[in-house]
Formats: C-alpha cells, sequence, structure tokens
C-alpha cells in the first residue's frame, strides 16, 4: 500500500483521543479492490465456517445471545443480497487470508508511532468485516479490543457508552466475561439512553472505540461495508487480568477495587493473575 490510508489530521486526532476517549476519524480505503461486496463473497468463501457470524438485522438494541434467530441464507448469499437480505454478516479475523493480512498489517503500522509509547506494543492483530442490510441493529455489547471503525459503503450510527460505569454493569460483568463467562452482548436498560453517545459515519469516515466501551449499531438506509481494525496491548491485557485476577479474589468474600483506568498499569494484579495460571498449568 503505497498512499496513506489515514491523513494527518486523523493521526492528530487519534493521537488526542487515545486510548480512552472515542473519537470521529477519516480515512482513504474507498474503492479498495479487497472490500468490494464481490470481493467480500470470495473472502466469506476463503474463511472457516467457525470465523462467520450472520444474524437477522431486525434485532432488538439488548438480546440474549440464545434468543438470536438463525437466518435462512448462508454468508455468501446474504452478502451477494446484502440489499435485500435483512442480515447482517460478520468476516472475523481475515488477517488468515493473505491479502487481506497484508491491507491491516499496512493500515495498523500507520498508527504505532501513537500507540506503542502509550499502551504498548500493538499485538494479536485482527481485522473483522461487517456487511450489513438497511436498518439493521447490532445489539448491545463490550469488546476486549483496540479498535478502529472504518466505514467503507453506506453509513451506520454507533452509541458509545463511558467505559467505567460500574451503575450500568457491575465489576463482576466484566470479570465475568475475560474468564469466558459472560457473552459479550448486554443487558439494555432504557434509563442507559441519556448516558450514551451517538456518532454517525459515512463512507470514509471511521469511529475510535476504546476498549470495552459498551456500544450498539444503527445501520442506515443503505447497505453498508465496514472494516474493523483491532490489536491489543500491554495495557489492555493488564487490564483483563487484573479483572481475572478480581474475580478470584472475589470467591474469598472480598471485594477489590476495580482496575484503573488508564494510564493506571494494573500491573501488580496482572502479575498474580499470571502467576496463577502458569502454577495451574505446571501442576
Amino acid at each position: 500500500m503505497q498512499d496513506a490510508v489515514f491523513p494527518p489530521e486523523t493521526l492528530e486526532a487519534f493521537a488526542a483521543a487515545y486510548p480512552a476517549q472515542p473519537v470521529k476519524l477519516s480515512h482513504r480505503l474507498l474503492g479498495h479492490p479487497l472490500l468490494t461486496l464481490d470481493a467480500l463473497a470470495s473472502l466469506a468463501e476463503a474463511l472457516p465456517d467457525s470465523e462467520i457470524e450472520y444474524n437477522p438485522g431486525k434485532l432488538p438494541i439488548g438480546i440474549r445471545p440464545e434468543d438470536v434467530p438463525g437466518s435462512g441464507l448462508t454468508a455468501v448469499e446474504t452478502i451477494r443480497k446484502i440489499a435485500t437480505a435483512g442480515s447482517w454478516v460478520a468476516l472475523k479475523r481475515i488477517e488468515q487470508v493473505p491479502a487481506y493480512r497484508e491491507l491491516l498489517h499496512a493500515v495498523l503500522a500507520e498508527l504505532k508511532d501513537v500507540v506503542e509509547p502509550r499502551t504498548g506494543a500493538m499485538m494479536q492483530l485482527e481485522g473483522f468485516v461487517f456487511v450489513t442490510s438497511p436498518g439493521s441493529v447490532t445489539p448491545f455489547h463490550f469488546d476486549p479490543e483496540h479498535n478502529i471503525l472504518l466505514q467503507i459503503m453506506g453509513s451506520k450510527t454507533m452509541t458509545l457508552f463511558p467505559v467505567e460505569d460500574e451503575v450500568m454493569f457491575a465489576a463482576p460483568v466484566h470479570e465475568q466475561y475475560h474468564l469466558g463467562l459472560h457473552h459479550r452482548n448486554l443487558p439494555w436498560q432504557d434509563d442507559f439512553a441519556a448516558k450514551g453517545r451517538a456518532i454517525t459515519i459515512q463512507p470514509g469516515e471511521a469511529i475510535h472505540v476504546p476498549v470495552k466501551a459498551p456500544h450498539w449499531v444503527q445501520n442506515g438506509d443503505e447497505p453498508s461495508v465496514s472494516l474493523s481494525i483491532t490489536w491489543r496491548s500491554d495495557w489492555s491485557y493488564a487490564e483483563a487480568d487484573a479483572r481475572a485476577f478480581n474475580h478470584v479474589l472475589r470467591k474469598f468474600g472480598l471485594n477489590p477495587a476495580s482496575p484503573g483506568a488508564f494510564p493506571a498499569q494494573n500491573r501488580g494484579k496482572a502479575m498474580a493473575w499470571r502467576a496463577m495460571r502458569k502454577l495451574k498449568g505446571a501442576a
């Protein structure tokens, strides 16, 4: 990739927000041959079935994963008929296909000078593509990665909520999530709405989504294609491991303090959890 995907003003805005604040950005990936609907249908054929998720688009903001109904179309059929399919498809970990790995790594490399001095090395580089029918909803959830969502086709509105608001979600919800005991989908309450910040992105625009920021997404009136570029960091792993260690402390009747927000490093509890895992693995 010869031309920079992120213009200088975007890197400045990203630097002002990273890692704790959502921010609207811009990008130059429009028209990229790997991100057309035909190319993405071929990508769906190339990826393992386990890396493809597709759902009906008319979902409520909050829904339990076991209540999500199945789709009557295959992923490839859904992508080719996305204007009328009433569905959304997630193509996960696209870096398994070499051309997409090259694209993902080139785009993320543009962010290293901002990211690594603050949160450490960029690790577990992963890409996700979302192909979405008009009006579809991605339910309320959070994710463990640093993430920038780049809009390629159509529009969508993401409503984001404060990361550290434990009135919305108590600490045990975060702890269980990092131990694989809680699905990414979150229960919705109507009184949450007042705490949300809605950001609409059009083709050529993007959103920086902080680690674990709860959010839900409403697609616009046209079919949508979005590329999510994600990474983990020393900081995000330490937060996750500190949460896991707190879960252990809670089992002993303690009420541990939650990990500190960035720039707190949370190394003590993270190292304790890693030592426990190592001892358990050696037993």
